[in-house]
């Protein structure tokens, strides 16, 4: 008898698919090492420091408490909005393509589950598109 998992998004279930925090530092790991080789994502890259161990360590304490296991990033930095904190730059729908891209190669370098290679990618479409949105709206209240 076979014991069934919870769905994707339920409990840890997406962070134990994900292959717990090891396996979301070598997301993190392929997602940088993408944007930094890929010639697609230069201006993406440019927005972000020479050195990327800050950057590597938030996004992996984030997407840790993201994906349902331990809440890293709030517990080493405080709550944050995804959405505003990244509203500072002019982030439109060619970055968000650049980010998604890197993140896509990315996810195809892991040992997912298709489903859940699926299901990660198009979950990460929600907070891309919601840092679009408040980058434009402070745009357009500049003006």
């Amino acid at each position: 008898m076979t014991q069934s998992l919870p769905p994707y998004g339920t409990a840890d279930a997406s962070y134990q698919a994900a292959g717990g925090i090891d396996g979301i530092r070598l997301l993190v790991d392929d997602f940088y090492q993408e944007m930094d080789s890929w010639e697609g994502a230069q201006e993406l890259r440019a927005l972000h420091a020479p050195d990327l161990a800050s950057a590597r360590a938030k996004l992996t304490a984030f997407l840790s408490g993201w994906l349902g296991g331990p809440r890293l990033f709030q517990q080493q930095y405080g709550g944050i909005s995804i959405p505003a904190f990244h509203a500072k730059w002019d982030v439109g729908p060619e970055l968000r393509d650049q980010w998604l891209e890197c993140m896509a190669r990315a996810i195809a370098k892991q040992p997912y589950h298709p489903t859940f290679a699926s299901y990660l990618l198009e979950q990460l479409r929600v907070p891309a598109n919601r840092v679009v949105q408040a980058s434009q709206a402070m745009r357009q209240a500049q003006q």
